[in-house]
C-alpha cells in the first residue's frame, strides 16, 4: 500500500516545488517580433515570435518586453531581408525603443525570430545593454527550416555570466496557423525545463 501511495506523493511534491519556483522568482520574457509580409505567412498583424512569446508568459507569469527599434523595418518581405543582412555584415546595433531591466529578473527568456542564421541586431542591442551575471538565459525562436541555428552558444557569448538553457524553436507557419500545436510544444518545453 505505501509503495502505491510514494508515487502520488512524488508527483505533488514536483508540482508544489515547481509552483514555488515559479513564485518566488521574477521572470521577464523580452522578445523582438516583425508583422508585415512574412515567409511562407503572408501578410501579418502579429508576429510569429510574439506569439510564441505571450504563450510563454501566460505559462510562466512572466512580463513581457518587446524589443522595438527606433526605426521599423521595411513593410515587405524582400526589403526587410535586405536590410536585416546588411546590419548582420555590419554587426549593426540598431537603436530601441524603452527597456527593460533585466538585473531586476531571475530568468529572462529571449524570443526572436531566425534571420540569416542570426538573432536580428536589436535583440543585440537590447542584450549589450545589461549585466547577465547569474541570470538564467532561456532562448525562443520562430524560423521557417533552420530552428535555433548557433544562436544559443551566441548567447551564452554575449549574456556573459548567465546561464544559458535549452531553447525552442517554433516554425512561423506553426505559431500563426497551428496555434494550438504551437501552445503544446511551448508547455511540453517548459517541461521539460521545469518551468
Amino acid at each position: 500500500m505505501l509503495l502505491a501511495i510514494l508515487p502520488f506523493t512524488s508527483c505533488a511534491q514536483t508540482i508544489q516545488r515547481k509552483e514555488k519556483n515559479m513564485e518566488t522568482r521574477k521572470i521577464l520574457v523580452a522578445f523582438f517580433s516583425r508583422t508585415g509580409e512574412n515567409y511562407n505567412v503572408g501578410h501579418i498583424e502579429k508576429g510569429n515570435t510574439h506569439i510564441i512569446a505571450e504563450m510563454i508568459a501566460a505559462e510562466t507569469k512572466g512580463k513581457l518586453f518587446q524589443i522595438l527599434p527606433v526605426i521599423p523595418y521595411p513593410d515587405g518581405y524582400t526589403e526587410c531581408t535586405q536590410v536585416a543582412k546588411h546590419e548582420l555584415n555590419d554587426k549593426a546595433r540598431p537603436a530601441i525603443q524603452g527597456d527593460a531591466s533585466v538585473e531586476d529578473y531571475d530568468i529572462v527568456f529571449i524570443g526572436y525570430p531566425n534571420w540569416w542564421g542570426d538573432m536580428p541586431m536589436p535583440v543585440y542591442t537590447f542584450i549589450e545593454k545589461h549585466n547577465w551575471h547569474g541570470k538564467t538565459v532561456i532562448p525562443f525562436c520562430t524560423h521557417d527550416g533552420s530552428g535555433l541555428s548557433g544562436t544559443e552558444s551566441r548567447l551564452k557569448s554575449a549574456c556573459k555570466g548567465s546561464t544559458v538553457l535549452k531553447g525552442l524553436a517554433v516554425r512561423g507557419t506553426t505559431a500563426q496557423n497551428k496555434r494550438e500545436e504551437a501552445r503544446q510544444s511551448v508547455r511540453n518545453w517548459l517541461n521539460k525545463l521545469d518551468y
